[in-house]
């Protein structure tokens, strides 16, 4: 298999290159807009098992497709992001190219979306995943690992908390601060509701790790979830920053804008972006997906799981690009049967995410409250 990269020297997608470059039979193409930062890369890496290989592309440019297609790519892995802003004309030059699709996308529009391609994936016999990240890709693997435990799910809210150490990603700045006081819609006890981009603090304490403080944000699994679970009748999704200096100024931010004294956030990423690397030798490397899943159990009682994942050693980037490496080696097996387009749920288990981070300081813990 031909896997392309975009993106693939960076935050993310260097995660994936490198995993990948380690399994025998495949051949890894990291791309990117700059071609010297791909073959650093390719260098870097010591006694690959793949061929890798290093290449220029540029998604927004008039030749893209073209290019693309002239790698012959049997599968492309889009890490490529913000995705905020972007329709699906890279998943539709990979589709014409011939390959599956699988897409590290957090916009929800953009994921919840993607459907619109279902009818091309089918006609070309393809995959088109999008999503597959920490959202939705994980936090639906973790609702279908534990949903036989429940009669009736009827709520679910996840947070996030990275480590103020863990390396942070420039597109991943851009989409948190697209979002900042903009108002978008959440299910909430039965009914769609406004809420406010990191608004609604709220203080989780996760054993081993501490507290944290997380607010609201706007992400695909509050479409895709209760699109595919229609008994949920609240999915809320909030994020945190480490440093109380730098979550709590981002909430001050978002009552300007939510007061529209300021149209966005979004002019001020590049400050704000270098501010957080000035504190980035503050805090700890230690971060943590929570998962809390509550309704009624078989016996008709109330039922509440929370599953956490914590990342220790900076390992917390692994996560977010694990699903494409488990989505790219059932492909690349011929264990992903079936076309289409869609969210990246239903195309693994939580048992196999697991197991391919084996390896990493990565736990996962269960408990019933």
């Amino acid at each position: 298999m031909r896997i392309v990269i975009l993106g693939g020297y960076g935050l993310f997608g260097s995660r994936i290159s490198r995993t990948l470059a380690g399994d025998a039979g495949l051949t890894v193409i990291v791309a990117g807009r700059h071609r010297a930062s791909a073959e650093r890369l390719v260098a870097e890496l010591r006694d690959p098992r793949a061929t890798v290989l290093a290449a220029a592309l540029d998604t927004a440019s008039a030749t893209f497709a073209t290019e693309l297609a002239a790698l012959a790519p049997d599968l492309v892995i889009d890490t490529a992001g913000p995705f905020q802003a972007r329709d699906h004309a890279v998943a539709r030059a990979a589709l014409a190219a011939g390959a599956h699709v699988v897409d590290l996308a957090d916009a929800r529009a953009y994921v919840a979306g993607i459907d619109a391609l279902d009818g091309v994936a089918r006609d070309a016999g393809r995959r088109v995943v999008s999503g597959a990240s920490s959202v939705p890709g994980l936090t639906g693997a973790v609702i279908a690992a534990h949903l036989d435990r429940f009669a009736a799910l009827e709520h679910v809210e996840a947070s996030i908390a990275p480590g103020n150490r863990t390396p942070r990603g420039w597109a991943t700045t851009l989409a948190i601060l697209g979002y900042v006081g903009k108002p978008f819609r959440i299910l909430r006890d039965g009914a769609w509701r406004t809420a406010h981009g990191w608004q609604s603090l709220r203080r989780l304490r996760v054993d081993g790790v501490g507290a944290r403080w997380v607010a609201r944000c706007d992400v695909p699994d509050l479409d895709v979830l209760p699109a595919r679970h229609p008994q949920l009748r609240t999915v809320d999704f909030r994020a945190g920053l480490e440093l109380r200096r730098m979550h709590f100024g981002l909430w001050l931010s978002s009552w300007l804008v939510r007061a529209r004294l300021l149209p966005s956030m979004t002019p001020f990423a590049r400050p704000l972006f270098a501010m957080s690397r000035w504190w980035q030798d503050t805090g700890s490397d230690t971060g943590f997906l929570h998962v809390a899943m509550r309704g009624r159990g078989h016996d008709g009682a109330p039922l509440s799981l929370a599953w956490t994942l914590v990342a220790r050693a900076g390992d917390g980037p692994q996560i977010p690009a694990t699903a494409a490496i488990v989505l790219a080696r059932k492909l690349a097996r011929g264990a992903l049967p079936g076309s289409g387009a869609g969210p990246c749920l239903d195309v693994f288990t939580l048992e196999e995410f697991m197991a391919a981070l084996d390896g990493f300081a990565i736990a996962a813990t269960l408990r019933e409250a």
